[in-house]
């Protein structure tokens, strides 16, 4: 019986996994995309400009993206639980503030644009095409926050099929559009922007058709009494409060290697920016099972069903060791190959060599971190994720630049770097005997 429930359990994960990491590895191959659309341009600030315009929504959504990790908890809790109230008013309590986010990021767009282009670091002429990068793409911002609320509660409903479809067509028209405006129309990082924006309400119209035919019965009347009960929103505001703070330490740790990998130059910053592209790749096929994690330990935690909890954990921190070992492989064994698909310029490649050696070590150090932050998502073990990123970022991350990167330069940047992976991995195993209480 122990080895038909641990068959049935890994089968689970894999059902939930599978295609997460299908719909993930989309995000990355567009980046891919993007990089390769500008590399094979006349000058290396359009690199440049894709990385800090990106960098620049990242920031920005990382406010906002408590709500996808917070909808998952709360309605996989719910469908554990078989509270079908619940289920409804997690997706409407969360909708409410993907709603009030989009009014804040169009209102404040031109503050917001400002402010990053006195905090950025880059020539100005990568300045200049962040600049045109940011003014399109910022019209993406409704259908990306909405789509934050869609497919969290699509995962806690233990349906990741939903989003993985919703992410392809995405990121094939995302694709799509960009090579058509930027070969074809020759718009440059404005088209790469301009393909983003459709490819983005082509997914929200899609979630939509989706809630509107398959979960019909989950569209129940609003109640305002329910949606403002006092003690669920107190929760709701808490947890999603420290998944916020998780976030935005999360990414402005990333804004901060990109913004240091500006002050060393054009050239470095596009070397990071295309071996931070190997780190995107590894973490989304990783993605695939925190995912998984999310819905399947909110679901056990909902249900007090502690004995599948721990177990859950178990083989998904094992599932982790699994992929890391052929992806540390692939990258010791190809890395000039996978360098070249991105770019073609020699003094790229040749001044990238040097890294290979943080590429090659990028899973076996950040896979822990990728899994836990789902297991703890699921458990809604928000002021747990909150500390651990307080410690990685905070008291790891930054007195490791502050003391490496003046001695090292560039490869201190990435030891800084690496020691903050690390760093998130320990604690979250340290701090891992409260989810066992199956709260």
């Amino acid at each position: 019986m122990a080895g038909a429930n641990r068959e049935s359990l890994n089968r689970s994960i894999l059902r939930l996994a599978i295609p997460n990491i299908i719909s993930n590895i989309t995000v990355p191959l567009l980046g891919l995309v993007d990089m390769m659309l500008m590399g094979h341009l006349d000058s290396v600030a359009y690199l440049g400009a894709i990385g800090l315009g990106g960098t620049i929504f990242s920031v920005m959504y990382s406010i906002f993206s408590f709500m996808r990790a917070g909808t998952t908890g709360f309605t996989a809790q719910a469908y554990g639980g078989k509270d079908h109230q619940e289920i409804s008013y997690a997706f409407y309590r969360s909708m409410c503030i993907a709603l009030m986010a989009t009014l804040i990021v169009l209102t404040l767009q031109r503050p917001i644009e400002w402010i990053a282009m006195q905090l950025l670091n880059g020539s100005p002429e990568v300045l200049r095409y962040t600049s045109e990068y940011f003014r399109v793409r910022i019209w993406a911002a409704p259908a990306v926050l909405s789509l934050y609320t869609f497919n969290g509660w699509y995962i806690g409903m233990q349906n990741t099929t939903i989003p993985m479809t919703i992410a392809i067509l995405i990121n094939v028209v995302n694709i799509g559009l960009s090579v058509l405006f930027v070969n074809v129309f020759h718009m440059g990082v404005a088209g790469v922007a301009l393909g983003t924006v459709i490819a983005q309400y082509t997914g929200l119209l899609t979630a939509i058709i989706f809630m509107a035919t398959k979960y019909r019965q989950y569209l129940i009347p609003i109640e305002k009494r329910i949606l403002l009960q006092a003690d669920k929103l107190k929760r709701f505001f808490k947890v999603n409060t420290d998944f916020m703070i998780r976030s935005i330490l999360l990414v402005l740790t990333l804004a901060f290697f990109t913004n240091q990998s500006a002050k060393l130059g054009d050239d470095i910053l596009a070397v990071n920016m295309i071996l931070m592209q190997f780190f995107y790749i590894f973490s989304y096929f990783t993605d695939g099972f925190a995912y998984a994690g999310e819905a399947l330990v909110g679901r056990f935690t909902g249900a007090h069903d502690l004995d599948n909890l721990k177990k859950t954990i178990r083989y998904l921190l094992l599932w982790g060791v699994g992929l890391s070992v052929p992806f540390t492989l692939l990258y010791w064994a190809f890395p000039d190959a996978f360098i070249h698909l991105i770019s073609d310029q020699p003094d790229i490649i040749e001044k990238a060599r040097p890294y290979y050696i943080y590429m090659i070590l990028i899973p076996v150090i950040t896979f822990a971190a990728f899994l836990w932050d789902g297991i703890y998502i699921g458990a809604t073990a928000a002021k747990e994720i909150r500390n651990t990123m307080i410690i990685a970022s905070l008291l790891v991350f930054l007195p490791a630049w502050y003391i490496l990167m003046p001695l090292y330069g560039n490869h201190g940047l990435w030891i800084a770097f690496l020691l903050f992976m690390v760093a998130r991995g320990v604690s979250m195993s340290v701090m891992a005997s409260s989810l066992h209480s199956g709260r």
